[in-house]
């Protein structure tokens, strides 16, 4: 899930107060007794949003049903603090959780930092055969694995069907035609066709994919974002701003973006399956969900494409109750709970088998976000992946604020890469 990942960025420097007893409580009960059944603590901390957290919570406490001498702790952590808020933890080996819900994109991060616990060989890793092979690879660092899929996703142009048909607008094929049809739904309603998330770099990738550029090659570890395709990209973004296509933000950009779209202020805008349910509770959809339109990220000039996303399951390595650890992960990342959370949530799973439940396979977000995962493009799964997002989030605001050109803002990006990768040219 992405939710604002420039935020994730912005807290890295504060020393957050631990909420939860993790791998330092008291967990002397954790191993298994002499009949092999766990016992012990296991504290869990969830970074799913407000739509999806009391789903999960309920998931996670019924694994006591299973393990009934295992208490598990359920802690909601905000996305945008989760990232320092684990790292001040774990390196202080003070208030660290048994079990972190983790972004892709920090599973190799965390390894290389020494603070996850490898999961080879151990009950975490059950039926790995049955994982989509995208999903698995965020899960290695080093030969390794150090997670567990638990959801796969990718972004997607949402859009209100009415605002759209009353304009006479046809659903959007590419940017260019994103700015047609706002054009007309300006005309018509005098709402703004499209959200373009300006505070979060993420959403700066399906514009680079797009005009057929990408952030690295990491075979060759060679530069790629400050090519004439990293420039580009952001020409396109800047250009819808500027035409009034689109309205942008410098933060809350999650917020701003799903509140414009469930009460009717924009027709569109991009997201993922992560905002389903709470696009499904705005007025605009609440008590018509049919109103409701998913269809591919619009296509720029050269390709259409998006980014992988999706969220892991980690143990921490200075757990006191790694045995209940790795079955609490089993059994999150199940077969069983992940056809759970696809039917209440919409949400994809990572599991082959799953694909084939009647309820999972007939679900219509499904139907789409499938093949959109399937084409969808793979980050890199480098302990740097979630520091290649400050430098375009910062280029990013300036390019939208006029302060800087696009080509500029691609060759800050460039800049700020080669003094974070030494070894890339």
């Amino acid at each position: 899930m992405r939710r604002g990942i420039a935020a994730t960025a912005l807290v890295s420097a504060l020393a957050l107060a631990a909420t939860a007893c993790g791998g330092d409580s008291d967990n002397e009960s954790g191993k298994k007794s002499s009949g092999g059944e766990l016992s012990g603590t296991v504290t869990f901390w969830d970074t799913s949003n407000d739509a999806e957290k009391a789903t999960y919570k309920a998931i996670a406490e019924s694994f006591e049903k299973e393990h009934k001498k295992v208490d598990v702790k359920y802690v909601s952590v905000p996305f945008g603090e989760a990232n320092a808020k684990f790292k001040n933890a774990a390196g202080g080996n003070s208030g660290a959780p048994d079990v972190m819900r983790t972004e892709v994109a920090w599973v190799a991060d965390f390894a290389n930092l020494g603070y996850l616990a490898p999961l080879d060989g151990t009950s975490a890793l059950d039926r790995e055969a049955d994982y989509l092979k995208q999903a698995a690879a965020s899960t290695k660092f080093k030969g390794k694995t150090y997670a567990a899929p638990q959801t796969i996703d990718s972004l997607a142009l949402f859009y209100n069907k009415k605002m759209l048909k009353e304009a006479g607008a046809d659903l959007p094929a590419s940017f260019a035609d994103v700015k047609e049809a706002a054009k007309k739904v300006k005309s018509k309603s005098g709402k703004t066709g499209l959200y373009l998330r300006g505070d979060d770099p993420y959403f700066y990738l399906p514009y680079l994919y797009g005009e057929g550029g990408d952030l690295l090659d990491t075979k060759s570890k060679e530069i790629l974002v400050d090519d004439a395709e990293g420039a580009a990209a952001f020409k396109v973004m800047k250009d819808l701003v500027d035409s009034e296509a689109a309205v942008t933000d410098a933060s809350d950009g999650y917020n701003n973006q799903l509140n414009a779209f469930k009460d009717g202020d924009v027709a569109m805008m991009l997201d993922g399956p992560w905002s389903i349910e709470g696009a499904l509770a705005g007025k605009q959809f609440k008590d018509d969900e049919d109103n409701l339109g998913v269809a591919a990220v619009p296509a720029g000039t050269a390709r259409q494409a998006s980014p992988q996303g999706g969220w892991n399951l980690a143990a921490y390595a200075g757990s006191g109750n790694l045995d209940a650890s790795y079955e609490f992960i089993k059994y999150m990342s199940s077969a069983k709970v992940q056809q759970q959370t696809t039917e209440k949530l919409s949400l994809l799973p990572t599991r082959t088998s799953v694909y084939s439940a009647p309820t999972v396979e007939n679900n219509q977000m499904v139907q789409f976000f499938r093949p959109a995962v399937e084409k969808s493009v793979q980050r890199p799964w480098i302990p740097e992946a979630n520091a290649l997002f400050e430098p375009i989030r910062l280029e990013m605001g300036k390019v939208l604020s006029g302060k800087a050109t696009p080509e500029q803002g691609a060759k800050g990006v460039g800049d700020a890469y080669r003094k974070l990768l030494k070894d890339y040219k």
